[in-house]
């Protein structure tokens, strides 16, 4: 079985010791730290934005994975990726013409950024199809995105599976990633139907030992 990354979601860490929290979940072994931005808009809750990813960006060796949940992404990509983002993922459902995937995931690249792409529940697989050799992730969301704490979706394992068929097929470089109601119990489905990275929030956030709980995930 593949090596499975850990990304913890800070959506569910403590604010009020989020650095604390940071040097926490780096030391229990987390290779990325996941950060889930969401306007009000697109999805039906507010969380953090650029300042945040600013102030804490460089106060860790993780990668900063920043997962956007927003409408019209182009127009705060550049700004996210000044604030320290490594990876920006952002959803093919906020925008109006899927052609504009081509031109962000380019601009992302010319900044020396990896790009991914994130698709809702109901959302077909089949629709990132044509743009999976450009890209460096793909983000399945096994709950509809908004808030955290959400019951997992099989379905997200059929897509999982679709997109590691895919990618192993065509010899791409893209990861696969799955967010959503990941625990012990589904990780390990996740794993088995060929995911990369698990982001879990609650799961890691909400437990006594960052540590074992990130052992158990992996």
């Amino acid at each position: 079985m593949r090596k499975v990354l850990i990304a913890p979601s800070i959506l569910s860490a403590d604010f009020n010791k989020l650095g604390e929290e940071l040097k926490s979940i780096e030391s229990a072994g987390a290779e990325y730290v996941h950060f889930d931005v969401m306007d009000g808009h697109f999805v039906p809750n507010i969380s953090f934005g650029i300042p945040v990813l600013k102030s804490i960006s460089h106060s860790h060796h993780m990668v900063n994975d920043v997962h956007l949940m927003i409408e019209n992404p182009m127009k705060y990509i550049p700004e996210f990726i000044k604030a320290g983002a490594d990876i920006v993922t952002f959803h093919y459902e906020a925008l109006k013409d899927p052609e504009e995937i081509i031109d962000i995931v380019n601009f992302i690249h010319s900044q020396n950024k990896k790009a991914g792409i994130s698709i809702k529940p109901k959302t077909d697989p089949r629709v990132l199809e044509k743009y999976l050799s450009m890209l460096d992730l793909v983000l399945v969301m096994s709950v509809e995105p908004g808030f955290g704490g959400q019951s997992f979706m099989d379905s997200a394992l059929d897509k999982i599976r679709y997109y590691r068929s895919e990618i192993d097929k065509h010899s791409y470089q893209a990861l696969i990633e799955v967010d959503g109601g990941i625990n012990e119990e589904t990780g390990r489905l996740c794993k088995e139907a060929g995911v990369d990275i698990l982001v879990a929030g609650s799961y890691i956030f909400g437990s006594k030992d960052y540590q074992e709980t990130i052992r158990k995930l992996r």
